[in-house]
């Protein structure tokens, strides 16, 4: 069962350090862009994760292609998605042992998240960051020293 309860939600929020951003855009109008600003500004490190983008920067980071290319690991996969395109995202991060995937609003993957906790993943669903740091007064954090 998804970790969409408040303090789930804060632990979760207040433990991750390093998120990828996956559906990551460039224009300044989407949701996704938004959140990463959003979060970068709460001192998160927000990797951009896009295809069509890879090799481009996004908010002064460079874009990947996908969660396995990633330099480093990350502490949560952050997912702008299609529900029906999630279940090979949450496939790779089970592989990868990602600790937390978040799933945004609107995207709903039950049998997924269900995969990915069956695996020790912790998943939010249907939520987003963004609304809830400040829903749970969270403070912005220096995590990047």
């Amino acid at each position: 069962m998804p970790s969409n309860q408040p303090d789930q939600m804060r632990a979760i929020l207040e433990q991750v350090r390093t998120i990828a951003l996956v559906g990551a855009s460039e224009k300044t109008n989407r949701p996704s862009h938004e959140v990463m600003e959003f979060m970068q500004a709460h001192g998160y490190r927000v990797i951009p994760v896009n295809p069509r983008l890879a090799g481009k920067t996004v908010l002064g980071e460079t874009v990947y292609p996908d969660i396995a290319s990633l330099p480093e690991p990350v502490d949560m996969v952050e997912v702008f998605l299609a529900p029906e395109r999630t279940d090979a995202l949450i496939d790779q991060a089970i592989e990868l042992k990602v600790p937390v995937i978040w799933l945004q609003i609107g995207v709903i993957n039950d049998e997924g998240a269900a995969r990915a906790e069956a695996a020790g993943l912790t998943v939010v669903m249907d939520r987003c960051p963004k609304q809830e740091i400040p829903r749970q007064g969270l403070p912005k954090i220096n995590f990047r020293d």
